[in-house]
């Protein structure tokens, strides 16, 4: 009888439990530095309002649906780059492999995981931002109006409302309603504009963003040097616009914003504008934004995994610098991209979308690369690079180095010395050999690009090449590989399989 597949149900928890952990100890940690350098910016606001610690927490709360949209993905990214990492440096990589289980086994529960951040990095940008914004803009228009109805007392001056200055002579505590009120009105006057009222009452408009003082039964005095005016009311209102310092994150939260906005909301606004003119290309720029950071989540979330499994043992982990790397090239690519879109004829929908397309290629190779145990690079241009930073960058910043240091310390001018001539790569040898040298005749490994090297090679003395092995057997079997030019010579010269030995 055939068996089954089962689900594995331990390897798959176990897994996501692996990925898990990291994720919420990095949004933990990339939320706390978001929000000390929010923390500095939004505390003026704070102090020039005099907001309570509850309304403080309340405020930072709304905030941070936004701050969740740029954390939750890298967090996410790094999660799966530590775990995958931590897997393959203590060999359970290998053990699962061993043990029949290919890489592509375990993509599900990744693609699960990913999956489940994704949605709620959805749920932040497609649906809790809009109403964050909105309660935001609602609590500090709130907050401002309490602060101006806290500076109105009985028998002072305030100026909590800008340009004008009010006096009241006494305020009824059940109603709110003022009694002998004197308004002095700076807006765009040389000379103010005085009124005079038996009644007052100060309202407030949140849609409108707007403060009324209605007074009743009074007089305004318009005084000019060519002819001044007193007219006589029974009812006369006073419209001021909210103006307190209400920007947090380099946005006015007390006017209408995009990110306030629902999708519908913006579909429908962008429609009513007109979808090519620079105000509709804006607002669909906007409403791709909120779905595009989402599924990017969810693919850097996927390229997490073969860049973990770089690690292993004997080996230096570049999983975690290289994400901040491919995480960093997308956001650059994410903003070329919305400034196309916003200033460009080209479709926007294809321009927001073409970073994620881009990043899924990139992801869907590097895992396959990942799991067929090939290197990312191909072979040639890993040795170009490892020649361009072995002769040319780091002799270049070893100089610069040395610039800045005599610059620093100023030495006294010598003599001048003649420049000993420069002698070919091939006979570069060590000054002493040793039990402590690299001896002539061994197999030589750069530490840092796991690359060996034969007598006879150009870098066979290079700078980097701290470590020697017997034979090219030991060397191929401590994970390293030969540079291309030793790659020709090992396929000129047959080993010798029986003694395990070269004559290199």
């Amino acid at each position: 009888m055939q068996k089954t597949l089962r689900f594995p149900k331990l390897l798959y928890s176990y897994l996501a439990t692996e990925m898990l952990a990291p994720f919420f100890a990095s949004f933990v940690i990339m939320n706390s530095v978001f929000f000390l350098a929010k923390l500095i910016p939004f505390l003026n606001v704070v102090l020039e309002l005099e907001i309570s610690f509850v309304d403080f927490v309340r405020l930072f709360l709304y905030l941070f649906p936004n701050m969740f949209l740029y954390s939750i993905p890298m967090a996410a990214m790094m999660g799966v780059i530590i775990s995958f990492t931590r897997l393959s440096s203590d060999t359970e990589i290998l053990a699962l492999k061993a043990s029949g289980i290919s890489i592509y086994q375990m993509i599900p529960p990744l693609v699960l995981v990913a999956a489940a951040i994704a949605l709620l990095t959805c749920y932040f940008s497609a649906g809790l931002i809009p109403r964050a914004e909105t309660a935001l803009k609602q609590l500090m228009f709130q907050v401002a109006k309490e602060k101006i109805d806290k500076g109105i007392k009985e028998h002072q001056f305030t100026e909590a409302l800008g340009d004008l200055v009010v006096y009241v002579d006494s305020i009824d505590k059940k109603t709110g309603l003022w009694r002998n009120v004197w308004v002095s009105d700076m807006r765009g006057q040389t000379n103010p504009i005085i009124t005079m009222a038996q009644y007052g009452i100060m309202d407030a408009q949140i849609d409108n963003m707007l403060v009324t003082i209605t007074l009743q039964n009074g007089s305004l005095h318009r005084p000019d040097k060519a002819r001044s005016q007193i007219i006589s009311f029974d009812r006369y209102t006073i419209n001021i616009p909210l103006q307190p310092p209400t920007v947090l994150d380099g946005e006015d939260v007390t006017k209408r914003s995009k990110s306030s906005m629902t999708m519908i909301q913006l579909q429908d606004s962008a429609t009513a504008v007109g979808r090519d003119t620079p105000a509709g290309r804006n607002m669909l720029v906007h409403f791709h934004k909120r779905l595009v950071l989402p599924v990017g989540c969810f693919i850097l979330s996927l390229l997490g995994m073969p860049l973990g499994l770089q690690a292993g043992p004997g080996r230096k982990s570049l999983g975690v610098p290289l994400g901040l790397g491919f995480f960093i090239f997308y956001y650059i690519l994410f903003t070329v991209g919305k400034t196309l879109a916003e200033d460009s004829s080209l479709p926007v929908a294809l321009v927001m979308w073409m970073p994620n397309i881009v990043f899924l290629v990139i992801a869907i190779y590097l895992i396959k690369q990942a799991a067929d145990e090939r290197p990312f690079f191909p072979e040639s241009l890993k040795n170009r690079l490892i020649h361009f930073i072995d002769n040319t960058l780091s002799p270049f910043i070893a100089g610069q180095r040395a610039k800045f240091s005599r610059g620093k310390d100023s030495p006294e001018p010598s003599d001048p010395v003649e420049p000993e001539p420069d002698v070919p790569a091939q006979s570069l040898k060590p000054a002493v050999v040793g039990p402590d040298y690299l001896t002539e005749g061994t197999v030589h490994g750069n530490i840092k690009s796991h690359v060996f090297h034969l007598p006879g090679c150009e870098f066979y003395y290079c700078k980097n090449c701290t470590i020697e092995f017997k034979n090219i057997t030991v060397a191929l079997d401590s994970g390293f590989e030969p540079c291309r030019f030793c790659k020709s010579l090992m396929t000129e010269k047959d080993p010798e399989p029986e003694t395990g030995k070269q004559d290199h």
